[in-house]
């Protein structure tokens, strides 16, 4: 950050951080748990593509399927 840049923030620069005062932080632990339900779909982005892949090779009767 060169000189000018860091001028137009010298005003602001040290001043403590904003702290609510009418509900307390939330925890680490529950700031995680918000989150926690994304890491299930972590395999959801392969799953689409081997089925994408499947259906191409399917539509191109490379797999033949049994629909018995």
């Amino acid at each position: 950050m060169n000189n000018s840049e860091l001028s137009k923030y010298q005003e602001i620069i040290n001043h403590p951080h904003y702290e609510p005062k009418h509900h307390t932080r939330m925890s680490k632990e529950m700031r995680a748990a918000q989150f926690a339900p994304y890491a299930a779909l972590s395999g959801h982005a392969n799953a689409i593509r081997r089925t994408a892949k499947f259906a191409a090779l399917r539509s191109k009767r490379i797999i033949e399927t049994n629909n018995d």
